[in-house]
């Protein structure tokens, strides 16, 4: 007999396929499907698909397993790849608010917290309550584990805009004060990652692909 719980889970792990389709600011750095005469017609129109909410969040997962000795203190990975996992779900109803956006966090935090109250309200109660204290707890960044959890999802975006000389900053014009503030937090939980990004940044500005205000 199929329970109830069982088709809830179900419900919510089809549900989250909508991340697939929502598609983020960054770009990713490859992308092999596009035959070189393709590329050589578009010249430098080719690698410019945008990343979606899951290839992040699965890349986040990765960076976690990878870098968790470099967090400050020792973390429960476990919890910090479950936050990774979740913490964008909400934008499948809120959508992905470009963190530069000003206008745009003006009503980001109400628009997500009610996707996180039908997004996980799909779930069992149990689960449900386990997924939308992860969400809090990631989105609060009071606990070590959160804090780490943040600092990756600021980094992966820097380094993958570094690695694609910086597009996706110029094409919104943004200088390195602002990408420098909106990421120092990423010292609160790993102070030698912040310490490598710190390098990247100054970097991107010596090559132009930040402006320099």
């Amino acid at each position: 007999m199929i329970t109830e719980r069982l088709k809830n889970q179900i419900e919510f792990l089809l549900e989250a396929d909508k991340m697939k389709s929502l598609y983020r600011q960054t770009y990713i750095i490859h992308d092999e499907k596009r035959c070189d005469s393709m590329r050589d017609a578009e010249d430098d129109g080719y690698h410019k698909r945008r990343e979606n909410d899951a290839e992040h969040s699965f890349h986040l997962a990765l960076f976690a397993m990878t870098l968790a000795e470099h967090a400050n203190v020792p973390v429960d990975l476990l919890r910090v790849m479950k936050m990774v996992t979740i913490h964008d779900i909400v934008e499948i109803d809120a959508g992905d608010t470009y963190c530069y956006d000003k206008k745009g966090y003006e009503t980001k935090r109400e628009r997500e917290e009610k996707a996180a109250d039908r997004l996980f309200g799909i779930l069992p109660p149990d689960q449900a309550a386990e997924y939308r204290g992860l969400w809090e707890e990631f989105e609060a960044m009071d606990t070590a584990e959160s804090r780490f959890a943040a600092a990756l999802d600021r980094m992966q975006p820097m380094l993958l805009n570094y690695a694609k000389n910086g597009v996706s900053w110029q094409e919104h014009g943004l200088a390195y004060s602002q990408v420098y503030e909106r990421n120092r937090h990423i010292g609160n939980g790993s102070e030698k990652l912040w310490e490598y990004m710190e390098n990247v940044l100054k970097d991107s500005l010596g090559k132009g692909f930040l402006k320099d205000e």
